[in-house]
C-alpha cells in the first residue's frame, strides 16, 4: 500500500507522502501534480495508486486547478485529470467521488461530516487562508447538509521553517484582529518573522465551528517524506513534485 498519514476522520482519507510512486529524479516518487513537467503517464499512475490505496476509483479522483484563491466548487459530476475548475476547495455529497489537493508546503485540509455524508478538501496556502477558503469550504458543506464537521490539517511548512517578510505579515494582520493574529508570528531576523501557517488555519477553522486535527508534520524539514517548494528554492534546485491529499465518500 502507498504510504499515507490518516487521522480519526471516519471516512477513507489520507495525506500521502512522496514515497510509493513511479516518478524519477526530482519527482521521485509519488509526484501527483498533473501540471508539473514530470512524465504525465507517471503522474497518472501515481494518482491511481493513491486512489486505490483508499479503495477509490482512480477515474473519480478529482483534483482542481489551484490558484491560491478562496473559490469552492460543489462536485456533482467528474472531470478528467488536469481539467478541474479553477478553485482551491471542493465539496461533495455524491458517493463514489474522491476529492484531491496537491501541495508542496501549503496546507492541505480534509473535511468530513460522516453522519451527513458530506466531505471537502481545501488548499490553504497563506493567501487562500487569509482570503477565507477554509470558512467558505465549511459554508459549502453546510449548504449540503453538514452539521458537525471535522477538519484535518495535513503536512505543510511549519513555523520554524517558514520565514516571511512584512507583506505577508501585514496581509494577515489586516484581515484578522491584531491581538489574535500576532500570536502566529515569532520574531526572526530584522524585517522578517516566522509564520505558523497550520496554527493560523487551525484557529480560523475552530472559530468557524469545526473540530480540528493537526497532523503536525513539517514538509520542509522532512525531505525523505515530503516535497517542499521552499526547500527547493533555498537550495536553488530545479522542478520538484507535489504530494497529494485525498478524501473519499
Amino acid at each position: 500500500m502507498t504510504p499515507f498519514i490518516a487521522t480519526s476522520i471516519a471516512v477513507p482519507h489520507g495525506f500521502f507522502t512522496r514515497a510509493g510512486g513511479v516518478s524519477e529524479g526530482p519527482f521521485a516518487s509519488l509526484n501527483c501534480s498533473v501540471s508539473s513537467p514530470d512524465n504525465r503517464a507517471h503522474v497518472l499512475e501515481n494518482r491511481a495508486r493513491a486512489a486505490r490505496a483508499l479503495g477509490a476509483d482512480p477515474a473519480r479522483l478529482l483534483g482542481l486547478t489551484q490558484v491560491h484563491g478562496a473559490e469552492v466548487v460543489t462536485v456533482t459530476t467528474p472531470w478528467t485529470p488536469g481539467n478541474g475548475p479553477r478553485a482551491d476547495a471542493a465539496v461533495t455529497a455524491t458517493a463514489g467521488f474522491a476529492l484531491a489537493i496537491v501541495t508542496a508546503d501549503c496546507a492541505p485540509v480534509l473535511f468530513a461530516d460522516p453522519d451527513a455524508g458530506v466531505i471537502g478538501a481545501a488548499h490553504a496556502g497563506w493567501r487562500s487562508a487569509v482570503g477565507g477558503v477554509l470558512e467558505a469550504t465549511l459554508d459549502a458543506m453546510t449548504a449540503l447538509g453538514a452539521r458537525s464537521i471535522t477538519a484535518a490539517i495535513g503536512p505543510c511548512i511549519a513555523q520554524p521553517s517558514y520565514e516571511v517578510a512584512a507583506d505577508l505579515r501585514d496581509a494577515v494582520l489586516a484581515t484578522t484582529p491584531t491581538p489574535t493574529a500576532a500570536r502566529f508570528f515569532a520574531d526572526g531576523r530584522p524585517g522578517h518573522w516566522q509564520f505558523d501557517l497550520p496554527g493560523y488555519c487551525a484557529a480560523r477553522l475552530a472559530a468557524a465551528g469545526a473540530t480540528v486535527i493537526n497532523t503536525g508534520h513539517d514538509t520542509l524539514a522532512e525531505p525523505a517524506r515530503f516535497f517542499s517548494h521552499r526547500r527547493r528554492t533555498l537550495a536553488k534546485e530545479g522542478p520538484i513534485g507535489h504530494q497529494i491529499s485525498v478524501i473519499a465518500l
